[in-house]
């Protein structure tokens, strides 16, 4: 059983040596621990840094490509090298790296397929009011989206078999952790969680670079993936509010025109007929965008199967 602990990276040169120095070396069940960073177009001696520390695996991105895009490529690579679980921290030692071990043990004994480590909200001093208040609507939302139970979903401490890992697509090029908890639960991959301690702050967080930018990138990245996978419904509501206001006006329209002697108003009506056309466009959408999934999910089924074969063949060449 080999485990590889991806560590994304961006200028973590001061940082870096803290994180690995807290990574577990030996764990039960595990034959192999072993190390990959994923340098996000470093300005820094982040690179010779890991050298120097004797990580395993290093993967140089061309440039600086984002949190999401280096969690993808740091996927990418992991599988490549024959990877059965997968441990993302960040390079910040943020998160305790002893919890480790209960991030994999439900992988291990088969309960789960993706573990979440989750922090305890209100014990992170560095953490203001304002931001423990998003994190929990934020959360809300995406069990509510996911179908799942996942008190903390933007932690970025979680566990990937390698079966889940194979099945995870991140299209997001801000952050990937409500995009994959999404994903896994529309997937139905089995998704759990743990309780984990997290450490003292040692830099500010590069992604929240302020409040009002975080919300909207996340409610951005919340409503397209939802959009993804239930277009139908969304796109049925959302056209019913003009055609419910047209039922409206042509209901006032029909009492006018009856109780009045002069008739009713027919501006009410013209109004009335552009609100239905426009929901009906709206709902066709919808129809449209149902299509569309259908055919996502199994380009998406196609790219699982064409990963599990390389992989498969790339195991037996070594053999």
């Amino acid at each position: 059983m080999k485990l590889i602990i991806q560590i994304p990276c961006y200028n973590e040169e001061e940082t870096l040596s803290v994180t690995l120095k807290d990574l577990p070396k030996h764990i039960e069940g595990i034959d192999v621990i072993e190390t990959l960073i994923i340098d996000d177009g470093s300005s820094d001696g982040t690179v010779k840094k890991a050298g120097d520390l004797g990580v395993d695996h290093i993967l140089k991105l061309p440039g600086h490509r984002g949190l999401a895009e280096a969690f993808r490529r740091g996927l990418e690579r992991c599988l490549e090298l024959q990877s059965d679980i997968i441990v993302n921290t960040d390079g910040d030692n943020q998160y305790n790296g002893g919890d480790i071990k209960k991030l994999v043990e439900p992988i291990l004994s088969k309960k789960a397929d993706i573990v979440i480590g989750c922090r305890e909200m209100s014990a992170i001093k560095h953490f203001s009011v304002i931001k423990k208040i998003l994190q929990k609507v934020g959360s809300y939302i995406v069990r509510k989206i996911s179908n799942t139970n996942i008190p903390d979903t933007t932690s970025g401490f979680r566990a990937y078999s390698r079966e889940a890992a194979l099945r995870i697509n991140v299209f997001s090029n801000y952050t990937y952790t409500l995009e994959t908890l999404i994903q896994a639960g529309r997937k139905e991959i089995p998704v759990t969680h743990v309780d984990i301690s997290t450490n003292e702050k040692l830099r500010e967080s590069r992604l929240m670079k302020s409040m009002f930018g975080y919300v909207t990138r996340s409610v951005s990245t919340i409503s397209r993936i939802y959009l993804m996978y239930e277009p139908m419904k969304s796109f049925f509501w959302l056209g019913m509010v003009p055609i419910s206001l047209s039922i409206i006006l042509i209901v006032r329209f029909a009492i006018s025109y009856f109780t009045r002697v002069h008739g009713g108003h027919v501006q009410s009506l013209i109004i009335a007929a552009m609100l239905f056309i426009v929901g009906g466009m709206i709902v066709l959408i919808g129809l449209l965008g149902d299509v569309i999934s259908a055919n996502r999910k199994l380009n998406e089924e196609t790219l699982y199967r064409l990963k599990k074969n390389a992989m498969s063949r790339s195991l037996e060449s070594k053999e």
